[in-house]
């Protein structure tokens, strides 16, 4: 009886390591993409994700069916109300990879960075706005030093940070959405490529037309990154998707923060952003506001009996 129980404890225990394995991977992949995007400078963003676009789709696609899902896929492609909500968080994950993209190429990595630390407040924030989720005065004081951070850095700057709080807001909006959407991520992500694929296609005949495109020109190398965009699309998603059924949700809360790290580490120590008084003032802000977050998120988890 006890070796049952062991043994039980050790493929739990082996169940979360895997699991912390594959956040780990997905976040630091994710953390990383901007060295992969940069090598692609010469290509304009929205090229690079017509690209990404149609490569992914059809790896997702191979996905969604070694899993079985296709019965999955079929029914969200026969749902209108479904389809409909799917249009619309296409639109908004378009906005959110094109600005990305051509961000980090045009060197505002460091916004990049800052859109994706404030994103879980903002998430808090459009809970209570849309879902009437109601505030713990740890998470209000963490949007309200969210919030005085931007102020700051606008008031300082003479510049709203358009880019950061875009790709937070464009990517929590999407998040809140694709809550409401019977549809698990993997095919709901293979169906917005899915969408989006005829109109990227069309677009790179256009290019062809036009003798502007990047692809097949005799640059072995930049063809081999175009193609390349669906993995490193699929892979992270993939790898977190195998996370998310092994630990727990405040484990994959805590190490998101991996992925905007990377960003700023390389904008800051690689890339050669600069980084004055006042940005280091507005992510002291933030991380502040983050690290109350977190506490008060683990505390929350602990209450109702989850642990890690």
């Amino acid at each position: 009886m006890d070796s049952t129980k062991g043994s039980s404890s050790d493929s739990r225990r082996r169940e979360t390591l895997t699991g912390v394995f594959y956040a780990a991977s997905a976040f630091l992949i994710w953390g990383l993409s901007p060295v992969y995007w940069k090598t692609m400078q010469a290509v304009p963003a929205l090229e690079i994700v017509t690209h990404r676009v149609i490569w992914s789709f059809f790896i997702l696609l191979a996905l969604t069916l070694a899993q079985r899902r296709g019965t999955e896929l079929a029914e969200v492609l026969k749902t209108p109300r479904t389809l409909l909500i799917l249009i619309v968080t296409t639109l908004l994950v378009s906005v959110n990879w094109l600005l990305y993209i051509w961000a980090v190429n045009a060197s505002y990595l460091l916004q990049a960075s800052l859109g994706y630390y404030i994103n879980p407040l903002v998430n808090v924030l459009l809970g209570m706005v849309f879902l009437k989720e109601r505030l713990r005065r740890p998470q209000a004081l963490a949007v309200l030093l969210a919030c005085t951070a931007v102020a700051f850095r606008t008031v300082s700057y003479g510049q709203f940070p358009w880019i950061a709080l875009t790709l937070a807001f464009s990517f929590g909006i999407y998040g809140l959405i694709r809550k409401v959407a019977p549809v698990s991520p993997l095919v709901g992500l293979t169906v917005e490529t899915l969408l989006l694929t005829p109109i990227g296609v069309a677009y790179l005949i256009y290019l062809e037309r036009q003798d502007a495109g990047a692809l097949f020109h005799g640059d072995l190398a930049l063809d081999a990154l175009l193609i390349g965009t669906g993995l490193v699309t699929a892979i992270p998603l993939l790898f977190f998707n195998l996370a998310a059924r092994r630990i727990n949700l405040s484990t994959v809360g805590l190490m998101q923060y991996i992925a905007p790290s990377g960003m700023f580490l390389l904008a800051v120590f690689v890339y050669g952003e600069p980084f004055t008084t006042v940005q280091l003032w507005t992510f002291a802000l933030i991380w502040v506001a983050l690290a109350i977050y977190s506490i008060d998120s683990l505390r929350a988890y602990r209450l109702v009996g989850r642990t890690f």
